[in-house]
């Protein structure tokens, strides 16, 4: 069995002595392909229990992650009477974060409803409204939440913590903070996590602020800049959907390369000013694929992001079952 790890190499980032943060990709994409939505697991480093940040796809995240290796400690003995993929679903996911409710982040919690366990959901007040409305509804599918329409089966408890309120992260270590994104009209997130001071960012569907007329992003680069300049923010996960060729009429409140890179101009204007930025570790997610013959839309957005990362950030590109330590 091949096992892939991404290892986080931190040579300019000299206060990160030990790993905080395991990521598990469970799914990186943005559409097109039911199996390969945006999901990632997170976990501190000697706890077995992760929190799922979206769930686009779960189920088919974990088996490609069980044949790269990356959940070690989860043996077929160990699993009994589930299977590998069972276990860590039901038993090491511990609890859910949705950043928005669209259904390329809310598949595989769906569709896993039925199979899963009793855990709780961390999400907006408006996403919540979407869940027991239009998906818990007994007419989209059964209704596994603790509210809402017909008979509550009560599976998922489903928490809206306030805007910038720090809450616990089920039963782990973890505590979070939940921020606002503007993406084209539809309430979206970011979780600050957090655990032993050191801190990871999670950001669910975004456009850039210019192109959004918001305020979100800066408001959110104000909070982590402090963080690493205290070299206290061990990385983050942020979407890149589209190449630069896509015009901003079109971007649906998702972001480019060249958008991104502005925006993380802005961070470095918080984090201390140039230089600021150096090896930060940040992961691309929830690219778009295509139907073009012969374009590769991540080829393409890494090859844009190189050419302008004059900043000097670690830009990583993980695949559906990989893991990252940070």
């Amino acid at each position: 069995m091949r096992k892939t790890l991404i290892a986080v190499v931190l040579a300019g980032y000299s206060a990160f002595t030990w790993a905080s943060f395991d990521v598990v990709a469970l799914g990186t994409q943005g559409g097109l392909s039911g199996d390969n939505l945006t999901s990632y697991l997170i976990r501190t480093e000697g706890d077995a229990r992760y929190i799922a940040l979206d769930a686009g796809s779960t189920l088919p995240g974990i088996a490609k992650g069980i044949e790269k290796g990356s959940f070690p400690d989860v043996t077929p003995e160990k699993a009994a009477p589930l299977t590998p993929q069972g276990y860590i679903f039901r038993e090491q996911i511990n609890a859910y974060f949705i950043s928005h409710p669209h259904l390329d982040h809310v598949a595989g919690l769906i569709l896993g409803s039925p199979d899963d366990k009793k855990k709780t959901i961390y999400t907006l007040a408006d996403s919540a409204n979407t869940l027991h409305n239009h998906y818990f509804n007994w007419k989209s599918w059964p209704n596994f939440s603790d509210a809402g329409n017909g008979e509550r089966l009560g599976t998922y408890r489903i928490n809206s913590p306030r805007v910038g309120q720090t809450f616990t992260l089920g039963v782990t270590p973890m505590r979070g903070v939940i921020y606002p994104l503007s993406h084209n009209g539809t309430a979206s997130s970011m979780l600050l996590i957090s655990a032993r001071g050191e801190s990871f960012a999670y950001f669910g569907d975004t456009g850039a602020d210019a192109v959004e007329r918001s305020k979100n992003l800066d408001a959110i680069w104000r909070v982590l800049g402090p963080l690493i300049q205290q070299k206290a923010l061990k990385g983050m996960i942020i979407e890149t959907s589209y190449d630069d060729a896509q015009p901003d009429n079109k971007l649906l409140g998702h972001l480019t390369p060249k958008l991104l890179l502005s925006e993380l101009t802005q961070l470095e204007k918080y984090s201390g000013g140039a230089g600021s930025l150096k090896d930060l570790p940040i992961v691309i997610s929830h690219i778009k694929p295509t139907l073009v013959a012969g374009k590769d839309p991540q080829a393409l957005i890494q090859q844009q992001l190189s050419a302008g990362n004059s900043l000097g950030v670690k830009f990583m590109f993980m695949q559906q079952g990989d893991k990252a330590v940070f």
